[in-house]
């Protein structure tokens, strides 16, 4: 099993803890993490654009010229793609871009992203995390003495407080237990999380 630190609020090293290797332990899976990186972008896409095709754009109901005799190519309406004010060739049109994965990859995934962190040494463990107030400033201290820059923080369902004082601090993202994601473990160079978070993630994902 792997030993990591565990650090108090100030920053200094209070102890120890082991993880689970089937958890933060295993062969980092790259295909499986793209995919699921792939399906995070492409399930946020909207798929709202739309254009127009040459059956849609109004006008170009007449023929501009005759077929023969003008010496210039023939046309059959002002309304074709090639023409200045026409529709689009294979216009996009509104489509949904999420798809599926199925729950063994995902689990690998997440799997795979964790172990990297603790791979990489990005993985900073706290013994708590509780603010007795919401105040941007006291969750500033924390990050200043974890000398974190860009990291994503996982907190307990109780730490309402942390949550609601990190919105403000560019470059450090709260998450659930129950949200994190791979997308979110690699985006951000520092993977925050206390203890009893710690023995959560093991106990559902073990």
């Amino acid at each position: 099993m792997a030993i990591v630190a565990v650090y108090d609020m100030e920053g200094s090293q209070v102890g120890t803890m082991e993880l689970d290797d089937a958890v933060f332990g295993i062969e980092v899976n790259e295909r499986a993490l793209q995919l699921a990186v792939v399906q995070n972008l492409a399930n946020r896409r909207q798929g709202t654009k739309n254009t127009k095709t040459r059956a849609e754009v109004r006008g170009g109901g007449r023929k501009p010229w005759r077929q023969k005799g003008t010496g210039r190519a023939r046309q059959g309406s002002t309304r074709a793609p090639h023409w200045t004010g026409g529709g689009v060739a294979f216009a996009p049109k509104p489509r949904d871009f999420s798809f599926k994965l199925n729950k063994k990859v995902k689990r690998l995934a997440l799997k795979s992203a964790l172990s990297s962190r603790v791979e990489e040494n990005k993985l900073v463990v706290l013994d708590k995390l509780t603010l007795p107030e919401i105040k941007t400033k006291e969750m500033q201290k924390v990050v200043n003495n974890l000398k974190l820059e860009k990291a994503l923080v996982v907190i307990d369902s109780e730490s309402e407080n942390v949550r609601l004082s990190t919105r403000n601090i560019p470059n450090i993202k709260t998450a659930g237990i129950e949200t994190i994601n791979p997308y979110d473990i690699l985006k951000f160079d520092t993977f925050v999380v206390t203890k009893s978070a710690v023995a959560k993630i093991q106990e559902v994902y073990a």
